[in-house]
């Protein structure tokens, strides 16, 4: 008889009697007929096959079973004796190292795009201007004075524009940059535009320069007058155009709206200097005019840029339009009240020009002439709003 060695069943599962006959193992005995789960070491053979359980037709089976061919394994190769050369690091001037990519850091197109370039410009030209004046032109009294603080203020604020599109801030400060850019600009070539104004008349013209001062001020007058051009390109560049959307101060309503503030200050500056309004109740009326309507439009701007247009009772462009109606009728009233009081002899005012006025640029009754102007100027603008501002609500009926 052939050798055999019992195995235990696997937990849960069945005994096959003919598992692992004819394989060679330790002998072994079984103590018992049909006690094939005892087993005991001995010294001899296994008892006969009737003892196991179903042993003869297990083996007989077992035998019949083909044995399964193993795969065949690929030859071994014998290690090379041509040494290898050692591993070393990729060299600078490696034609197989990889290239590395470096990501730049900041948002270079609001620097290379035409917007960029042309904010650029303005800063440079700004930049330019203050200096002539201050290296040797120099600025003297309150016209002085406003005009190094239109140049020092739009120079400040492009860069810091520009500084917050580089970093790419323009969603993590609290305006609405649809808004706040172009309203800027918009401002910046009011103020630029005034400067380029006030400042030859008032350090050229009627100021006794000569030599390298009178230069060096031709020279800032002329950049003035450049960094005006490119805030107006600005401008031109980023309003909107026809059905695109953009933000309210983008479009042309937002823009008149600048406008109206801007005169207004001008108004304020002549109307105090020297004190004008007080004569009369009609000119207090003025006054109030000018005051309400630019206060009103300064909280329409505020609203945009901060983007708090839903914080109004009613709906924003009917808000607009009743607000720019009440405006149109008051600088009507304006328009009328102030050349009545301050050029009729009937009412005290003065028709002509005084003579003291002869040996002065621009003495206080040219003030007087042109708030009139500058009155009626701004009710042309509160006009054209009007009719822009009833249109949008025509478009969105």
């Amino acid at each position: 008889m052939p050798r055999c060695r019992a195995r235990m069943p696997p937990p849960g599962g069945s005994f096959d009697p003919g598992w692992g006959v004819n394989e060679p193992s330790v002998p072994c005995c079984h103590q018992g007929k049909g006690k094939w789960n005892q087993r005991l070491p001995c010294g001899g053979s296994v008892g006969g096959g009737a003892d196991w359980p179903g042993g003869e037709a297990s083996a007989q089976r077992s035998n019949q079973r083909p044995r399964s061919t193993p795969a065949p394994q690929p030859p071994l190769r014998a290690p090379s004796a041509t040494p290898q050369p050692p591993l070393r690091a990729p060299q600078p001037g490696d034609p197989t190292m990889p290239i590395q990519r470096v990501k730049s850091v900041g948002n270079t197109q609001a620097l290379t795009s035409q917007l960029g370039i042309v904010r650029l410009l303005e800063a440079l030209f700004a930049c330019v201007t203050f200096s002539l004046v201050v290296h040797q032109g120099g600025w003297v009294g309150r016209n002085g004075d406003w005009c190094m603080f239109c140049w020092c203020f739009c120079f400040a604020m492009t860069l810091l524009v520009l500084l917050v599109e580089f970093v790419g801030l323009q969603h993590r400060i609290p305006v609405s940059w649809k808004n706040f850019p172009i309203t800027f600009a918009m401002y910046a070539t009011l103020m630029c535009l005034s400067a380029s104004i006030i400042y030859p008349v008032t350090h050229i013209q009627h100021n006794a320069a000569y030599g390298k001062t009178k230069d060096y001020r031709i020279a800032a007058t002329v950049f003035s007058c450049l960094t005006c051009l490119a805030y107006s390109v600005e401008v031109t560049m980023t309003r909107a155009r026809p059905g695109e959307v953009t933000g309210y101060m983008a479009s042309v309503p937002g823009l008149l709206k600048v406008v109206e503030t801007f005169v207004a200050c001008i108004i304020f500056v002549f109307i105090s200097d020297p004190v004008s309004y007080d004569n009369h109740e009609g000119l207090k009326w003025c006054l109030a005019v000018y005051c309400i309507c630019f206060i009103l439009s300064l909280v329409v701007i505020v609203l945009c840029i901060g983007e708090c247009t839903g914080w109004l009772p009613c709906a924003f462009n009917k808000f607009l339009s009743g607000y720019t109606l009440l405006a149109v009728l008051m600088y009507a009233t304006a328009t009328v009240i102030w050349p009545i009081y301050k050029f009729d002899k009937k009412q005290g005012g003065q028709p002509r020009r005084p003579s003291y006025c002869s040996d002065r640029s621009f003495c206080d009754w040219d003030k007087l002439v042109a708030i009139a102007v500058l009155t009626a100027i701004n009710l042309l603008v509160y006009l054209a709003d009007l009719v822009y501002s009833a249109r949008l609500i025509f478009i969105q009926a």
